[in-house]
């Protein structure tokens, strides 16, 4: 008979109003190869929603055959904090030592847990998973824009880390208030306050592309926000690592654009012609560029090619927007 152990690593899943997937995640979660006794899983719910509670008591009442692992379910204190307010309650809440950290879209491999604790020896503080993301043979701009997600460097998709090194380095920007760049800030932190990261390839998480709706592309330019913020922060390492220089061909979109609305406001038609020749090419070109390698489908196609003229103004704004709000240069 196993003599009862000390939790070895806590699993922290943030959620927000998808009982369907996290019932997948946690599906997967309980069939780990790792001993039950060994993990737990805390579940965040960052929506309040009652359909995820009644999921994680299903759950935890053992509505999966043969599950065992103990499953909590917390709140951040306050509503739709975002992915990083939810993963700090999580981890606070966590009583293991190693925290790791998985979204509730994704399917973790049976091994997965067992792996990542196989790399995380006590010169190290943390470390990060391989994840893949499956790709239908006709993919969208949206199911490749996923798949950068494929052998990411770090992502909190697929971490493991110690709740010492999330204490040294204060946990996660809850400034982060959206799904983007907080597992990018939270990977410069460790490596700024000199924290071993290492990789751990065979722990490995599926993350399948989850249906966007029409224009998305749109709606995800907001993303630039953070990214202004994660340059403040962490100006050397973004250069190095995400971006060595402005989106001057966003810029030329946009001036091309401003320039030709000017020119036939002041009744200047050579130079509104000329600029709106020199916007429509670059737009055709990104348009192409987007289409490559992609559907064909019509309304896909008609995504793009509405999107593609959108894209740089929205891009710029929020690029700016993310300059003022948080007091860089960045342009």
């Amino acid at each position: 008979m196993r003599a009862k152990a000390q939790l070895r690593i806590s699993v922290v899943v943030p959620t927000c109003g998808r009982p369907a997937l996290l019932w997948r995640c946690l599906d997967a979660l309980s069939r780990q190869t790792l001993h039950p006794t060994d993990y737990e899983i805390v579940v965040v719910d960052d929506g309040h929603s009652a359909a995820t509670r009644r999921t994680v008591q299903q759950i935890a009442l053992g509505a999966i055959p043969g599950l065992t692992p103990r499953v909590r379910y917390v709140q951040p204190p306050a509503k739709s904090r975002g992915p990083a307010g939810a993963r700090n309650s999580g981890w606070r809440a966590a009583r293991a030592d190693v925290v790791a950290f998985t979204d509730d879209d994704t399917v973790p491999a049976p091994d997965w847990l067992a792996e990542g604790l196989r790399v995380m020896s006590s010169k190290v503080s943390a470390a990060s998973g391989y994840i893949h993301v499956p790709l239908p043979f006709d993919p969208t701009d949206w199911d490749l824009n996923t798949a950068g997600l494929d052998g990411a460097e770090f992502a909190t998709a697929n971490c493991f880390v110690r709740r010492g090194a999330l204490e040294a380095i204060g946990g996660f920007d809850e400034r982060f208030r959206r799904p983007w760049r907080e597992d990018s800030d939270l990977y410069f932190a460790l490596i700024e306050h000199g924290l071993h990261v290492a990789r751990a390839p065979r722990a490995r998480v599926v993350h399948p592309v989850r249906p966007a709706p029409w224009g998305v592309s749109m709606r995800t330019q907001r993303n630039m926000l953070f990214e202004a913020l994660l340059f403040k922060k962490h100006r050397r390492l973004y250069r190095a690592k995400i971006s060595g220089s402005p989106p001057y061909p966003y810029y030329f979109a946009v001036a091309a654009l401003l320039v030709a609305i000017a020119g036939a406001i002041v009744h200047a038609p050579l130079i509104a012609f000329s600029a709106g020749i020199g916007w429509l090419v670059w737009t055709a070109r990104f348009t192409w560029r987007r289409l490559r390698g992609t559907s064909r489908n019509a309304s896909h196609v008609l995504d793009m090619l509405v999107t593609s003229a959108i894209i740089p103004p929205l891009a710029v704004f929020w690029r700016l927007a993310g300059a003022l709000r948080f007091k860089v240069l960045f342009a």
